[in-house]
């Protein structure tokens, strides 16, 4: 399944994509993760994203507009894709924060190329495409921020409410959604993993007939070896 998470910040988006990149690497599925689009990038060292932050405006637009457009090759091309944020983010926080200087986004975004990307995908005609509209009660995220704050936050507590809204909205305008390729997914009362389960259940219409039949697979809870004997494949768990 190639996956395009979307939704505010602490909604859960992160989580998702850790559970179902483990649920698809214990079915010796290869995966290609790219949770890495909000400013400045979780998976650069703690000194390359301190240098980001203060990069000049100009620049941070360019090497976004740059890896969104990338990663339109990233869903062509792998078959078990996880993107978080993507250009739905990124049109929202740009326009929202950039003026802000407390903020590490920048102003003028280019939404003149948003359906551009989506139009690429969806003429790639993939099977497998799903937007997944991660999102939660005020008062979960509101709580998520004090529990646990990012060290580079971008939302707000007095903005929840209206970025939320631009979320919602956005995913309204997307070919994607309108394509019929959205799962939503509300995390305000449940657990990482009745959340994955639910991901998985409303996928399922958006899945190749192939997927669906590794996902029917019982597998090891643990690590195991693969072995044949007589033309029959076994997953055989290893000695802990």
């Amino acid at each position: 399944m190639r996956c395009v998470f979307v939704g505010i910040e602490y909604a859960g988006k992160s989580t998702l994509i850790d559970l179902l990149t483990a649920y698809y690497r214990q079915r010796s599925l290869r995966v290609h993760g790219d949770d890495h689009f909000t400013i400045p990038d979780s998976t650069l060292s703690p000194e390359s994203r301190a240098a980001y932050v203060g990069f000049p405006d100009d620049v941070k637009e360019r090497m976004q507009r740059m890896q969104i457009q990338y990663h339109v090759e990233v869903l062509r091309n792998y078959d078990h894709v996880m993107i978080s944020g993507w250009h739905i983010e990124e049109s929202i926080y740009s326009d929202f924060y950039g003026e802000d200087p407390e903020n590490p986004y920048y102003p003028r975004y280019g939404y003149r190329h948003q359906r551009l990307y989506e139009v690429q995908v969806l003429e790639s005609r993939l099977p497998d495409v799903v937007l997944i509209h991660v999102t939660a009660s005020d008062e979960a995220i509101r709580q998520r921020m004090a529990e646990a704050p990012h060290e580079y936050a971008i939302v707000k507590s007095a903005d929840v409410t209206e970025i939320k809204q631009r979320f919602a909205d956005e995913v309204d305008r997307s070919l994607l959604a309108h394509k019929g390729l959205l799962v939503e997914i509300d995390t305000t009362d449940a657990s990482p993993q009745q959340s994955l389960d639910e991901l998985l259940l409303k996928s399922e219409p958006h899945i190749t007939q192939g997927e669906l039949a590794i996902r029917q697979l019982p597998v090891p809870d643990g690590p195991y070896d693969v072995a044949y004997e007589n033309g029959v494949r076994r997953q055989v768990p290893k000695d802990s």
